[in-house]
């Protein structure tokens, strides 16, 4: 249902017209030349190590060890919202690339070997859908201010690093990653509104404490604690 909307809203007219006529094209070039002529082994070697934490086999670890935990524990509100989140972005993702159908910035070089298509990065967004929604799982749990802001930054600094390593190893230019980033946002904030009715019959039928912000945790429910009964004294 989700991708049918996001198919609508970003025809495959609009979307390649906005990535064929980049105004930011020279940036793209410059940044892209710039790395690629100061790529060392060392510096790729860290940049590959950088770029695993958006790649398809450690996403794919993450979400089996996660679904099997969610299984486990019967939250299957959270495990119908990570299915959704995660690998239904990616997959919009791909369609993307071949709507828009831009090349990478390098196909030949001793540390090229890239192959499909450029806009936008599916290492980047994945990071961004994977990341991003294991922030939003944890967060409504976390009371600590200091605790919140270690996990957002936790999360944001993975994202950054993944996009980073991208653009330095000339597997995508900067609007492909800025894109990645922002197509991961808007898909979990679609994803998230559209499960709220869900979370929110959960809720109630299963009595869940909503937290002070008005907000519905979205991991297990919390268990609801029977108060003791005061009965009053006789005179």
């Amino acid at each position: 249902m989700l991708l049918v909307t996001i198919a609508l809203l970003l025809s495959q007219k609009s979307i390649t017209a906005l990535a064929i006529a980049n105004p930011f094209w020279s940036a793209d070039q410059g940044i892209a030349t710039w790395f690629h002529e100061r790529l060392t082994p060392l510096f790729v070697t860290v940049l590959r190590a950088f770029t695993e934490f958006g790649s398809g086999e450690w996403i794919g670890i993450v979400m089996f060890a996660l679904a099997l935990f969610f299984a486990w524990k019967r939250w299957w509100p959270s495990l119908v919202t990570f299915i959704v989140a995660v690998p239904g972005g990616m997959l919009l993702n791909e369609w993307l690339k071949i709507v828009v159908h831009r090349h990478r910035p390098f196909v030949d070089g001793p540390f090229v070997d890239w192959s499909g298509y450029s806009f936008a990065s599916g290492h980047t967004i994945g990071a961004t859908l994977l990341y991003g929604q294991l922030l939003l799982f944890v967060l409504p749990a976390l009371k600590g201010r200091h605790w919140r802001m270690l996990c957002v930054l936790s999360a944001v600094s993975l994202v950054l690093l993944v996009g980073f390593s991208r653009i330095a190893l000339g597997a995508h230019f900067l609007t492909d990653v800025l894109a990645a980033m922002i197509f991961g946002i808007i898909w979990l904030m679609l994803c998230m509104i559209a499960g709220k009715p869900m979370r929110r019959r959960i809720a109630r039928s299963q009595s869940v404490i909503p937290l002070p912000d008005g907000s519905e945790a979205l991991l297990a429910p919390v268990e609801q604690r029977t108060l003791p009964v005061r009965i009053p004294e006789a005179n």
